[in-house]
């Protein structure tokens, strides 16, 4: 439907003075020293003040390329309206957007709900809480890390930028938002945190700890965590319907790199079955939540966890329930264990991460670097006791070896063996090819061992003959 001008009539605009101004549904025309007249657009859309030039007469501008202009843009905002969930009109501030997204966390048992109010209350709210939640560009997020960077530490900004991120993802799967208008979230490189790991005493003491405590199931979770390498949550969330106890595998639908089969020791596989003997509901959660919870299943073991720190003697600030994981992990490694298998225990999403763990315990590193020091060593204990003169090939036939222990010589194969010991060397022409061998220059090297057999030793023949 158009407009209907009264203000903005040709007669008004054409008695127009210099430095005038009249104003109507959003265009201005304004009166410039030279005569000209200047339009623009002055307008709210979706909550957004838009103010734009569009051009002057002397350029062919008039009201009606105003009027479009305006319908232009709103039109841009019904379009991306179209996804917006019922009853609402336009994208929210990322202000009411965020106090919606804490709100409906915490109904719904989000984590770390401290820490995301902080962040977005003291610094997210701050830096694009006047804006709407689809006009939060990569830009701006840039922009916003790089000035956080120069207050606080890189850790800390990354941080915030987690729970940024975390609440553009929740807006998606809620249907606040669409996955194209997410702005891109870029985090800086951290340095890595030393891992904390328990020793076998530690373990033990802490595992005493939990038996003895008022909680009867504490002692099964720690069981899990150092039993199993699994996080806390994927450890509250284990139903005894998931267990396969023949093949001791737990079927983990809900992980943090996606559905896995969890495998277990013999004993925690034990433990858990005589635990289902001993509770009400045999198919249902192994750590059910207490009568009232929104949950069916307890959310965290933190306190409880704690106390069984506590009375084992360790440190609480230091020892929390992921340290059981880490202890799991690097027992895996030290172990030997190949770093992909690790990887399939851990669930990690990548290699990547399972290799942060071998740097704790070098001792499996050192033992298998160690192993390119064992070369096969081929050379018998008893010595060669042909006539070294007689088969002597350029002073090199017989020659014991070098103090270590090579024989290297221009036309003949090295080998290693122990100082003092002679070898026997057959030109490579007289002799067919044995698996294995590399040929130099028509010749190779044998040691004593390698004449034992009869085809050697004809071979052995041949050449004392020849020379």
């Amino acid at each position: 439907m158009s407009l209907k001008f009264t203000k903005l009539s040709r007669s008004t605009i054409k008695g127009l003075t210099a430095g005038s101004r009249l104003t109507e549904h959003g265009i201005e025309v304004t009166r410039l020293a030279d005569g000209d007249l200047r339009y623009a657009i002055n307008i709210m859309v979706d909550g957004e003040r838009i103010h734009r030039v569009v051009g002057k007469e002397s350029e062919g501008v008039r009201r009606e390329q105003a009027e479009r202009q305006i319908e232009q843009f709103r039109t841009d905002a019904r379009a991306g309206r179209l996804n917006l969930p019922k009853r609402r009109k336009a994208h929210p501030l990322f202000a009411q957007a965020a106090a919606d997204y804490l709100e409906r966390l915490g109904k719904t048992g989000g984590k770390d709900i401290i820490n995301k109010r902080r962040h977005i209350d003291h610094h997210l709210i701050p830096a694009f809480g006047k804006m709407q939640i689809n006009r939060v560009s990569t830009l701006a997020v840039s922009e916003y890390a790089a000035r956080r960077s120069l207050e606080s530490p890189i850790a800390t900004v990354n941080r915030e930028l987690s729970t940024l991120s975390h609440m553009f993802n929740r807006m998606i799967d809620w249907q606040w938002l669409t996955a194209g208008d997410r702005p891109r979230i870029s985090k800086a490189a951290e340095t890595a945190k030393p891992i904390i790991v328990l020793t076998d005493a530690d373990a033990a003491a802490l595992t005493v700890a939990a038996i003895e405590d008022v909680d009867p199931k504490l002692h099964l979770f720690v069981a899990f965590g150092l039993n199993a390498a699994m996080r806390h949550s994927e450890i509250l969330r284990v139903r005894y319907d998931q267990i396969d106890f023949d093949n001791r595998r737990i079927r983990i639908p809900q992980a943090k790199a996606g559905a896995r089969d969890q495998p277990i020791t013999p004993a925690l596989a034990e433990l858990l079955f005589r635990q289902q003997q001993q509770d009400t509901d045999k198919d249902g959660w192994v750590f059910p939540a207490a009568e009232r919870c929104k949950k069916p299943h307890r959310v965290s073991m933190g306190k409880g966890f704690q106390r069984a720190v506590v009375n084992a003697g360790l440190d609480p600030k230091k020892v929390t329930p992921h340290v059981m994981r880490h202890t799991a992990i690097t027992r895996l490694v030290k172990a030997g264990v190949d770093l992909p298998t690790v990887q399939r225990i851990s669930g990690h999403k990548t290699l990547t991460m399972v290799l942060r763990y071998t740097h704790i315990y070098g001792d499996h590193l050192d033992h298998a670097v160690a192993m390119l020091d064992k070369r096969p060593n081929t050379i018998t204990q008893e010595l060669h006791t042909a006539d070294a003169a007689a088969n002597d090939d350029e002073g090199l036939e017989g020659t014991p070896l070098s103090e270590g222990g090579v024989v290297d010589r221009a036309g003949f194969e090295p080998a290693y063996g122990k100082p003092g010991q002679i070898y026997s060397l057959l030109p490579l022409t007289t002799r067919p090819p044995v698996h294995g061998a590399v040929r130099r220059e028509g010749r190779h090297c044998r040691s004593e061992s390698s004449l034992s057999t009869p085809c050697a030793q004809t071979l052995c023949g041949i050449a004392s003959a020849a020379s």
